[in-house]
């Protein structure tokens, strides 16, 4: 017993040994002559371990003997010993990953081979060279392996196959009276470079390695967020892939009955119609598809289509065929009625423009539409009018005011639309208007906040947001959350955790840190995960600010942080413990200079997604006989500029007014069709005009 407690107290002095050396040489490191001479006599005033030699000086002459010791291995052609200093001195991190030494200790290994074959003619020691030929051999297949695809070293992995290689001409520069200098001068530098780097007290390399940890533990954070995200999208396609797989499988059954004269019932196809339909169109409407009636079907799925069609048919349509185009509009004239008619008017427009993202498949068609959109400048972000369609935001007409916050919603669910919306100067003012004038958890506000939240991805947005004040009013709204809907709730605490990763965001939260860590401690213990990943993002954000993990401890955010680590949501848990590191964290400046000046955009990489959300609780129903959606647009507002492709799509036109067109369009088709043979017989057909 009595040597294991005298052991232990020998290590504990060692350790104290080691620290106070620390200390000693970094303050000798940093000159500071007068405080060293105080430190020593205290500690053998005081009875401390004796303080280790680590003076920077002792440390320089160290470096000078191995620099030394390394050239005179390397002159003696003595590999042993240079293999020792190289594997002792050289840190592995630098040995392993750094190119440049990588590439050194290449050409230095076939230094040491070929060695022997320098000497006097007549003198060279061929079992000396045949012993470091299986050395080098070996390094090959080892160390060396990871620069076999390296153009420059190919042909010296054919030195060990080659008797002998002083006259063979692959091999001839190595055997030059300059090679060897050269490559001692590019060991010099290499050697002063890396061991003026050890000379680095072990105070401040350990300082250093802590930051280095704690940006990793940030960087972890981020990209945990960001892989919870994938993982939910690609259990979300799983799911999907598997319900195909199955649909597939019954579909090929329910083929091979029917071969053998059995029926198929309409609540069999209806079944499997919802099923393979759940998750892109509504259920309301797969219900309402009557199969006792062949031939019918479903209300088509893409919005210019007002017609009935089969729905297996339709199916296999959307899936395997190319999506026709949308016919293209008049946008001056949806402009002028946007600005100009009727409420009535403007809100059939907004929801029917909406609609065309909303309702258009995903892919060519919806980045067609959007393009459209943008081309056309619909919210007319370049016009020089006191009155613009952005103005929609604050008419006097609550349906007006809903469905332009809709449309700029749907605008921000996608990257390009995101873009757009971002070089319209005045948007952000009246976004904010209207976060301040609506009613609270009225859809106009939901709708706004959303786009807010999307828009908060792109770096200008970010900042815009920061000096205008947005974290101070969410932080407001979010201490009463039990009054918001998760809808709301979930946007607001994730536009909070945007605007908190910049540097900006985290100072405006500590000016009243006490206020926003209440807040947030408020929401760890919500029933929605998806809003305590935002809290935790948010709260590990902030706690990077000294003055806000000092409030935190005040408020024993430890203890209360505890309490939610016994929950079986290993995810969750485990962020909480990155939370409780950095909140005991020591005091450390910012690891990055402020970057709010660079407005760089590049950070908006989140995936395109049009949410149902978008199109709940429409208020706005269509009367008898009134046009409405895609039926309005391309009865009224139908472009003139139509190319050839568009007119040649086939849809349904129901209104009267429009058969003339019909018509015209068949007859251009078919002219299509017969330009298309003319082209083919080659320059012998006269030319043809269109």
């Amino acid at each position: 017993m009595s040597s294991r407690k005298s052991e232990k107290m020998g290590d504990g002095l060692a350790s104290e040994s080691d620290l106070l050396s620390m200390i000693n040489e970094y303050l000798k490191f940093a000159e500071f002559e007068e405080t060293v001479k105080v430190f020593e006599k205290e500690a053998r005033r005081k009875g401390k371990p004796v303080l280790r030699s680590a003076g920077h000086s002792r440390r320089d002459s160290k470096t000078i003997g191995i620099h030394d010791d390394f050239l005179s291995s390397f002159n003696d052609g003595d590999y042993k010993v240079f293999s020792e200093l190289w594997a002792k001195t050289i840190p592995p991190e630098i040995r392993d990953f750094d190119p440049v030494a990588q590439k050194l200790e290449f050409y230095l290994q076939i230094h040491f081979t070929i060695y022997p074959l320098k000497s006097p003619v007549g003198s060279h020691d061929k079992g000396e060279f045949e012993n470091r030929i299986t050395h080098f051999k070996h390094y090959l297949e080892t160390r060396g392996a990871a620069l076999s695809q390296t153009t420059e070293f190919l042909p010296f992995y054919a030195l060990p196959f080659v008797p002998n290689p002083t006259i063979h001409p692959s091999f001839q520069e190595l055997f030059h009276d300059s090679w060897m200098p050269e490559l001692r001068e590019r060991l010099e530098k290499f050697l002063s470079v890396t061991l003026k780097a050890s000379n680095t007290p072990r105070l401040l390399t350990l300082y250093v390695s802590f930051l280095s940890i704690q940006q990793m533990q940030l960087h972890l954070t981020e990209a945990e967020r960001k892989s919870a995200i994938c993982m939910r999208r690609f259990t979300k396609l799983q799911a999907d892939h598997h319900n195909l797989i199955g649909i597939t499988a019954e579909l090929v059954d329910s083929l091979e009955a029917t071969v053998r004269g059995k029926m198929i019932s309409p609540e069999y196809l209806q079944g499997v119609c919802m099923r393979l339909f759940s998750g892109h169109m509504r259920q309301s409407a797969a219900q309402s598809v009557d199969f006792t009636r062949p031939g019918t079907g479903y209300y088509s799925m893409s919005p210019y289509d007002d017609g009935y069609v089969s729905c297996l048919s339709s199916c296999l349509a959307c899936m395997t065929m190319n999506v026709p185009l949308l016919p293209s509009l008049d946008y001056e004239k949806l402009k002028k009625d946007l600005v100009n008619g009727s409420d009535r008017l403007k809100a059939l427009l907004l929801q029917a423009l909406r609609w065309r993202l909303t309702r258009s498949l995903h892919g060519e068609q919806r980045d067609t539409v959007l393009q459209a959109f943008i081309s056309n400048d619909l919210l007319e972000r370049y016009s020089s009018k006191q009155k613009t369609v952005l103005n929609l935001m604050k008419s006097k007409n609550d349906v007006v005011r809903q469905y332009m916050a809709r449309l700029i919603n749907a605008f921000a669910s996608l990257c390009d639309g995101r873009m757009y919306l971002s070089q319209i100067p005045s948007l952000l003012r009246f976004l904010l208007d209207s976060l301040k004038t609506e009613e609270k958890e009225s859809v106009t506000r939901e709708n706004v906040l959303a786009a807010m939240q999307k828009l908060s991805l792109r770096r200008a947005q970010q900042s815009a947001m920061i000096r205008d004040g947005l974290i101070g009013w969410l932080v407001k709204e979010l201490h009463d959350s039990d009054c918001l809907s998760d809808y709301t709730l979930e946007y607001a605490i994730s536009l909070l955790m945007n605007l908190c990763l910049r540097t900006q965001g985290k100072k405006k939260c500590a000016e009243e840190a006490k206020h926003v860590l209440i807040v947030l401690t408020e929401l760890l213990g919500h029933e929605n995960h998806e809003i305590r990943y935002y809290v935790n993002g948010a709260l590990y954000s902030i706690l990077s600010m000294p003055e806000i993990r000092e409030e935190a401890k005040q408020m024993s955010m430890e203890e209360i942080l505890r309490c939610y680590t016994k929950e079986e949501n290993s995810e969750l848990n485990r962020q909480i413990e990155f939370i409780i590191k950095q909140l005991n964290s020591v005091d450390i400046p910012e690891l990055e200079p402020e970057s709010d000046d660079e407005e760089d955009d590049d950070d908006d990489d989140e995936e395109d997604v049009m949410e149902a959300d978008l199109d709940k609780e429409e208020v706005l129903q269509p009367q008898p006989k009134e046009l409405s959606g895609e039926s309005l647009l391309t009865t009224e507002y139908l472009g003139v500029n139509i190319t050839l492709q568009q007119w040649s799509q086939p849809w349904s036109w129901r209104h009267p007014n429009t058969a003339h067109f019909a018509c015209l369009l068949s007859l251009m088709h078919q002219f299509q069709v017969l330009k298309s043979l003319l082209s083919r017989v080659g320059n012998h057909c006269p030319t043809v005009y269109l």
